[in-house]
């Protein structure tokens, strides 16, 4: 912390620099990973057993995460690799996600492969609002390994939710409810479907004074496949 020394008629005052240290604070940095019984998303269930990872930095409401999904007890589960740049203000958000599969139009699963017609990778817009009780939001793909649409061709497959927090019994919940508007084979759906209908508990395990697991458990429901599923997990973070 670096000290002002001010001398002035014999008198050293010493002291913080307030702005450094207000500048400081506006850097922020998140190391965890989730380990869950099944990897759901949106619905949809993309592996079993899983250690999802993630790293990320934020500055003043912009953010750089990388977040991956690698599965523990069966190694034909597809790895993902997900980076993320966002901006938020005030309740509003958008980013956008480059998403990357071990598996795709490319058999080498090379990275760094962005050919339009033969990459892992699927970017996704998404826009939204947090209006306190509730936030909704959008998701878009523009490019990249997208589903096709009815007439085969590329769907610009979307997606958006209604999420409402809310506390009960010393426990923090969420109720999900997603849908998907028009036919795309990235999600299975032939029209709008509803894709997503989901609870989530989440409590924190205290290990000591200093430090707690977060445990959390989410009952999932996919009215348009007809599938249910219950994910138990828990976060590591220091």
């Amino acid at each position: 912390m670096k000290k002002i020394v001010l001398f002035a008629m014999g008198l050293v005052l010493s002291g913080t620099t307030l702005a450094q240290d207000d500048k400081k604070s506006e850097f922020e940095t998140t190391i965890k990973g989730d380990f869950v019984n099944e990897y759901i998303w949106r619905g949809l269930k993309l592996g079993d057993v899983a250690v999802q990872p993630t790293f990320g930095v934020g500055y003043k409401g912009l953010s750089l995460t990388a977040w991956g999904s690698y599965g523990l007890s069966n190694k034909d589960d597809v790895k993902e690799f997900d980076l993320t740049l966002a901006y938020s203000i005030s309740g509003f958000n958008f980013g956008v996600t480059d998403y990357w599969f071990s598996e795709g139009l490319d058999p080498d699963s090379r990275y760094f492969k962005y050919d339009a017609h033969g990459t892992n990778h699927l970017f996704e817009a998404n826009i939204g609002y947090d209006f306190g009780p509730l936030a909704l939001q959008w998701y878009t793909n523009f490019a990249g390994n997208d589903g096709l649409n009815k007439n085969g061709k590329r769907a610009y497959s979307s997606y958006f939710e209604v999420n409402v927090p809310f506390k009960f019994s010393t426990i923090d919940w969420t109720a999900t409810a997603g849908a998907v508007p028009y036919a795309s084979t990235l999600y299975g759906t032939t029209g709008f479907a509803v894709t997503n209908l989901s609870l989530r508990a989440t409590k924190d395990i205290r290990v000591t004074d200093s430090f707690a697991i977060p445990l959390f458990a989410q009952l999932t429901g996919n009215p348009c496949s007809q599938k249910a599923y219950l994910v138990l997990g828990f976060t590591l973070q220091p």
